[in-house]
């Protein structure tokens, strides 16, 4: 049977980690804060918003709330953003996406500091990663490697395989798994012959967007599947990208959705802002 990677209790075990480390920043005058804003009230963005101030108050980190209008204009957001670059008492900026359509997202990620940008979606951030400086980690990928690292599952010399390319994901997966000496493919929509490199690896992330797309026939025996998709099907069951009753026996191990690679993105957010004092 599969080893069922449990992103549910390695995110806790983070989040302790976490809480013990703030409370000894505290007691040496070091305070973490994190300041979040969201425009408008999309209802996935408040669940977003909500589960990162409920992360915020376990660990100990102070969070600055600002729920802006539909309405607000994207020089009123850049303003706001720039008024907390300045702003010495925040450690992280947080803008949630999306945002409404008449407001440029480019913009207003590069606007953020890039020593404030926990979410790791700066330029600055991406060109840090891809040439090994120190900086903050896109948050997803990032928990994908600890979930990887905390299963005890070896990434060096491994054939990686990525299906996705997205500035979220797929580029900075395959980045953090170089990093990590594995051998990476990124595989996408213009890719001949997709189940021919995916029974290649040892390592299979999936973030396709693709509701239960990856079967057994994608897999090679004993391989590891991360399936960082989320979906509700026709019966309004949470699913991913891969179609895990499909696959599951075909593997070593798997992530499940939900519990999997989901929770993990919040706790290396926390991780980040809490790297943001760290000597």
């Amino acid at each position: 049977m599969a080893q069922l990677i449990d992103g549910k209790q390695i995110s806790k075990e983070i989040k302790d980690e976490l809480k013990t480390e703030v409370q000894k920043l505290k007691s040496e005058g070091k305070n973490v804060c994190l300041a979040v804003v969201q425009v408008g009230d999309d209802p996935a963005s408040t669940v977003y918003v909500n589960n990162k101030k409920k992360a915020c108050a376990y660990i100990g980190i102070e969070s600055r709330s600002y729920e802006l209008p539909e309405s607000t204009s994207e020089e009123e957001l850049t303003a706001l953003v720039e008024e907390l670059n300045e702003d010495d008492g925040v450690n992280g900026i947080l803008v949630q996406l999306p945002l409404p359509s008449h407001i440029d997202e480019d913009r207003i990620i590069r606007t953020i500091s890039p020593d404030k940008d926990v979410d790791g979606f700066h330029p600055v951030s991406v060109g840090r990663l891809w040439i090994g400086e120190k900086g903050f980690l896109s948050c997803t990928p990032a928990g994908i490697i600890q979930l990887l690292k905390r299963s005890n599952i070896e990434i060096a010399g491994k054939n990686c395989v990525i299906i996705g390319r997205s500035n979220i994901v797929g580029k900075p997966m395959a980045a953090l798994l170089l990093r990590e000496n594995g051998t990476v493919t990124i595989t996408h929509s213009k890719t001949k012959d997709l189940q021919k490199i995916t029974k290649t690896a040892d390592i299979l992330i999936v973030a396709i967007g693709k509701e239960r797309f990856i079967t057994s026939d994608y897999v090679k025996e004993g391989a590891v599947v991360i399936d960082v998709g989320m979906h509700r099907d026709s019966e309004n069951h949470l699913c991913g990208d891969v179609d895990f009753r499909d696959v599951e026996p075909k593997v070593s191990a798997i992530t499940p959705v939900p519990g999997g690679v989901g929770p993990m993105t919040i706790a290396m957010l926390m991780n980040n802002c809490v790297e943001t004092v760290r000597c």
